[in-house]
């Protein structure tokens, strides 16, 4: 308890988990945004994370040996944002409120299609997984998108938990505000900025629904074929049409698990909390598109800013950067002017500090170096860099403590930084040529002793706390 706001982003590998505690009073409010990775459960980072948070933050709860969490937000589907949710895992946490994004609501009656595509998406990729078939890196990660672990987390989430905590989860979308949530805390308002409750039209669009009820027509068609399948194949069509016509379907639910895992990121709850004068965005993975279009496939900042940009237009304290630091989830257009729409919500959310005046405004990155192609891309954390005041430049700070930095190659094999190779592959070069720039604090370059920890050095993570003016 105490005066001061804090934001601490676990290092779970690539994934998000982030605890955020809010004065009240004499008794604060606890939340947990996210919880999710990449890494292996076998590995223990997410159930660590929740463990150190129930030892060392949560209240005592009101039954005997418990912990309290007042609220758990869940942005959106994927599981580097839901895999840590394991009813193991909470036990001894007894939780008050859980705040889904409305995209996983099975009865939300305006998003019936993205749940369509979703659903064949999955099974799709479900088929492909138990295919047994080896996949490249990118095909396996998004193959993993729909695996049983997902599955496991979104029931808890839905059913066990609740029912466990004797609460109903509520499924959230912009303009709800924590009244409407029934929550209140002292000098503060959160306010859902996304997604819109009309998550068809603002995120699907006309042309990938137009797709999308001729893929259902093939896939009842199909199913009507091949009903029932037998292990040796189907009793009222070819082995061989089937084969074809299963292959087609194959290829056709790859297509749309790619358009599925965009906008399941672009469905992200965005939560704005603003404590007393403090304005804090967290982001889940909301990407952004150049522009809006009306009926058409939108990104999530590109509705933002035409619903709600009343919430946008000005500064924000501290920004929760999107999808590890990927290009497509904090929105800068390198390649427009200042007269971009993107480019516009950038700078009036982190805008450039004037000639002579430092930046004020804090940020977080919860990343993984080498997981994926774009993640985290460089060039933007260093231009996130001259927009905060929370800033590292990794290459310097490391050199002076780094035995095995290398002075020729300017790369240094820190175990956290392996040495590039003469010719880097596509996922060592995300940060190449930035690292030596100032950049927020990202939980992978603060791991390994160079961060902060808990007493046994067993728990990574990042931290950012504000006082009340």
């Amino acid at each position: 308890m105490g005066s001061e706001l804090l934001i601490r982003g676990y290092n779970v590998g690539c994934g998000d988990c982030f605890y955020v505690r809010i004065p009240n009073g004499t008794d604060d409010f606890h939340m947990l945004i996210d919880c999710g990775s990449k890494e292996s459960a076998k590995s223990g980072v997410m159930k660590r994370a929740i463990a150190h948070m129930a030892e060392h933050e949560l209240p005592a709860g009101a039954k005997a040996g418990k912990k309290r969490l007042d609220a758990i937000v869940v942005t959106h589907r994927h599981e580097d944002h839901i895999k840590g949710f394991n009813p193991k895992f909470f036990k001894k946490i007894e939780i008050g409120n859980i705040w889904i994004t409305a995209a996983m609501d099975k009865t939300h009656s305006q998003a019936k299609k993205t749940m369509a595509l979703h659903d064949i998406a999955a099974t799709a990729m479900n088929s492909l997984a138990a295919s047994g078939a080896a996949f490249s890196p990118e095909f396996a990660d998004l193959v993993a998108l729909y695996g049983i672990n997902n599955k496991g987390a979104t029931d808890a989430l839905t059913v066990s938990l609740p029912q466990k905590n004797g609460i109903e989860p509520k499924y959230v979308y912009a303009g709800m505000t924590s009244a409407d949530l029934d929550v209140s805390i002292a000098d503060t308002e959160i306010t859902i900025l996304a997604p819109e409750k009309d998550i068809d039209g603002y995120y699907l669009g006309k042309e990938l629904d137009n797709a999308l009820r001729g893929l259902q027509g093939g896939a009842d068609h199909f199913r009507s074929l091949a009903a029932p399948i037998k292990k040796s194949g189907p009793i009222n069509i070819s082995t061989d049409d089937f084969q074809t016509l299963q292959s087609r379907m194959l290829s056709n639910g790859l297509a749309f698990a790619v358009d599925d895992s965009k906008i399941q990121n672009n469905v992200s709850a965005v939560l704005l909390i603003e404590w007393k004068s403090k304005r804090l965005l967290f982001v889940g993975d909301a990407e952004w598109e150049d522009e809006y279009r009306e009926g058409k496939k939108n990104g999530s900042w590109n509705v933002m800013w035409h619903v709600r940009k009343e919430h946008l237009s000005q500064p924000v304290d501290f920004l929760k950067a999107g999808h590890h630091g990927s290009h497509n989830s904090t929105p800068w257009n390198r390649h427009a002017d200042e007269t971009n729409e993107v480019n516009k919500i950038f700078n009036a959310i982190l805008p450039l500090p004037g000639l002579g005046k430092t930046p004020t405004a804090q940020c977080l990155v919860s990343t993984k170096r080498k997981q994926y192609d774009t993640i985290p891309d460089g060039e933007l954390l260093a231009e996130i860099g001259k927009r905060v005041s929370n800033t590292r430049s990794y290459l310097t700070d490391f050199r002076s403590t780094d035995v095995n930095f290398d002075p020729e190659d300017g790369i240094f094999n820190y175990s956290v930084m392996k040495t590039y190779s003469k010719k880097p592959s596509p996922r060592e070069v995300g940060d190449k040529g930035w690292l030596d720039k100032p950049q927020p604090i990202r939980t992978d370059m603060q791991s390994k002793g160079k961060g902060q920890k808990d007493m046994l050095g067993e728990v990574e993570f990042i931290e950012v706390t504000f006082e009340a003016d």
